[in-house]
C-alpha cells in the first residue's frame, strides 16, 4: 500500500524568541544602581533595598541569594562584616565581604515583623514556600529596572552579579582585582 505525501505542517505560533534580546545582560551603570536605591530608599521599602545591596555585595545566582539565611549575615544580634554561603552549583563555599549600606540596609530588614521567626532571610509570604522563588526575585529585578526607565529585556538577574566585577575593573583596570 502506498502512503500518500502529506504536506509540511507548520507552526501556527511564532518562535519564542522573536523579538527579544537573548543572550547575555548588561550590568547596571552606577547612575542606575543609585537611582534604583534612591527610589527603594523614599519607598521605605526595606526588604528590597536589602535584597537590592545583598545581591550587589554577593554577587551570588539567584538560586543561593533567594535561599540565604539569616544564621549567614547574622552572629550574635550584629551583621557580619564578611559572609560566607555554599554555592549550590558548585558546592563550594563562597566569602564575600558586606558593606556598611548593606549592613544597614538588611538591619532595618530585619527589624519587620515579616522576618520573625523566619530561618531565611527573603521569606516567601505562603507557609508552602519558605523563600521567595527565583522567578518573583526576576520580576523584582524587571520592576527595579522598569521604574527608572530602562528597557528591561536587556537587564536581569545576572545583571546584578555582574555590577560590582564591573565597577572593579573600570576602576582598577585589572582582572586579579576581580577574582577576589
Amino acid at each position: 500500500m502506498e502512503t500518500p505525501n502529506l504536506p509540511a505542517i507548520r507552526a501556527l505560533r511564532p518562535a519564542w524568541n522573536k523579538g527579544r534580546i537573548v543572550g547575555q545582560k548588561r550590568p547596571l551603570k552606577p547612575k542606575h544602581v543609585w537611582a534604583i536605591r534612591v527610589r527603594l530608599e523614599l519607598a521605605e521599602n526595606h526588604r528590597d533595598l536589602a535584597l537590592f545591596n545583598m545581591a550587589i555585595d554577593s554577587k551570588l545566582r539567584r538560586c543561593d541569594l533567594v535561599k540565604m539565611k539569616v544564621v549567614d549575615v547574622m552572629a550574635s544580634g550584629q551583621i557580619k562584616e564578611r559572609a560566607s554561603v555554599l554555592q549550590s552549583k558548585t558546592q563550594k563555599p563562597v566569602r564575600f565581604e558586606i558593606s556598611e549600606g548593606t549592613r544597614s540596609s538588611v538591619e532595618k530588614w530585619m527589624e519587620d515583623e515579616l522576618l520573625v521567626g523566619s530561618e531565611y532571610l527573603w521569606p516567601g509570604r505562603f507557609h508552602e514556600r519558605l523563600h521567595i522563588s527565583t522567578r518573583q526575585y526576576a520580576r523584582i529585578v524587571r520592576d527595579w529596572v522598569t521604574s527608572i526607565g530602562l528597557e528591561a529585556s536587556a537587564y536581569g538577574t545576572h545583571s546584578m552579579r555582574r555590577i560590582k566585577v564591573t565597577q572593579i575593573y573600570k576602576k582598577t583596570g585589572n582582572l586579579r582585582a576581580v577574582h577576589r
